[in-house]
Order: structure tokens, then sequence, then C-alpha cells
């Protein structure tokens, strides 16, 4: 698989281009980076959160930076989604390989703005072997109800 199955339609839906980048096995954004040869601020990493009542939220923020629960919109009522309750909402992705595309999930999408200022960025395909590379317009072509906030330390 080079891309999960919503990825792709998403990104032909909003008629995006993209460069697919192969790289060695990686279990974590920041080896991802490492292994593929690029900076890890220009890695997009998804962080799943959930509000206990079955409604989630995908932060997605650079790979060389954490999040900062305090700064997600409505900060006190997100948890980190536990990547075992992940399964069903990224049924055609590998197990933590969790593709920063709310719009393709259904999923509302916080995005650190340290990603937006860079000229182009490297997403999670949905597995481990590949990474989707495109430019900030492309990509935020295809998130058009994502929000742009502060979300790392």
């Amino acid at each position: 698989m080079r891309m999960a199955r919503k990825v792709q339609s998403s990104l032909k839906q909003a008629q995006c281009e993209y460069d697919i980048v192969a790289h060695p096995h990686s279990s974590s954004s920041l080896e991802t980076a490492r292994v593929a040869g690029v900076p890890a601020e220009r890695v997009a990493k998804s962080v799943i959160l959930d509000d206990r009542h079955g409604h989630y939220l995908m932060a997605v923020l650079p790979a060389s930076h954490h999040l900062d629960l305090s700064k997600v919109p409505d900060g006190g009522q997100w948890q980190i989604t536990r990547e075992s309750n992940l399964a069903h909402l990224f049924d055609d992705c590998e197990r933590g390989a969790v593709p920063p595309l709310g719009d393709a999930y259904g999923l509302d999408m916080v995005i650190d703005p340290l990603l937006t200022r860079q000229k182009d960025i490297y997403l999670e395909a949905g597995n481990h072997n590949n990474l989707l590379h495109m430019s900030i317009p492309e990509f935020l072509k295809a998130v058009p109800h994502a929000q742009v906030r502060e979300l790392s330390d």
C-alpha cells in the first residue's frame, strides 16, 4: 500500500498535487524524518484527542514538537486517545500511521502554525513506509475546514 484509500480519495477530490516518498520502515514521526532524510520540523504528525464522550479532534504539529494540551481549543475537555482506540477511525491505515488529513476521516482538525509557515511538508500516507510530500497551499486545500492555532510547547 503506497497510501491509505481514504487519503488517496480525499487528495483526488481536492485536486491536490503531491509526491510519494518511500522510506525504510519507521515507527514514530521523528524516526520517519530521520530515515527519510527530511527535517523533523517539516514532518506533520497527528495527535488524536477525545473528549471521553465519543468526539475526536485531530491536532497536527511538527514531528519536532510536543503537543501542549492547554493550547488546544477547549483544552480542558480533551485527552490524548489511546492508540488501541484508533483502529475504528483509521481502518484503512496501519496502526500508528495516522495521516494528518482530518477531512478525509470526518474529524475536526487544528494545525500548528509552525507547519503552515513551512514552504512544504511531509505527511504520513497511512503506512510506515511512505510519506506524502506537498506544498503548504496544496495541504491547506486538502483540509479546508482546519483551524490554524498554536499547539506546541
